[in-house]
């Protein structure tokens, strides 16, 4: 229903950063989102947004009870660091960095 707009920051032709003033490898460190109104929300908040605008907001309350945000709050942050050796895309036994040249040398 056009609610959500998803964009690849790993897209060869992706300069999204400059227009929202957060550089690549913030975009990487979390996820970032941007409301209609154009402010850019990081974490779990993207998450509440994202819910709400498709009409699970019955997952979003839960997200907001005191005790409860601080713990998806920082369990988010524990994913996100993570997350590339936790979905597989991180060589076993190696470092796992995010990569900060978004473009791949074709020669």
């Amino acid at each position: 229903k056009s609610r959500l707009i998803f964009t690849d920051i790993a897209a060869p032709d992706f300069e999204g950063h400059a227009a929202v003033g957060v550089s690549y490898e913030a975009l990487m460190a979390e996820i970032h989102g941007r409301t209609a109104a154009g402010e850019v929300v990081t974490g779990v908040e993207v998450f509440r947004q994202l819910y709400g605008r498709v009409g699970l907001r019955y997952m979003v309350w839960v997200t907001r009870v005191p005790v409860l945000r601080q713990m998806f709050d920082a369990a988010y942050v524990l994913f996100a660091r993570n997350r590339l050796r936790l979905t597989g895309r991180c060589p076993k036994g190696e470092t796992c960095r995010i990569p900060t040249d978004r473009r791949v040398d074709a020669s």
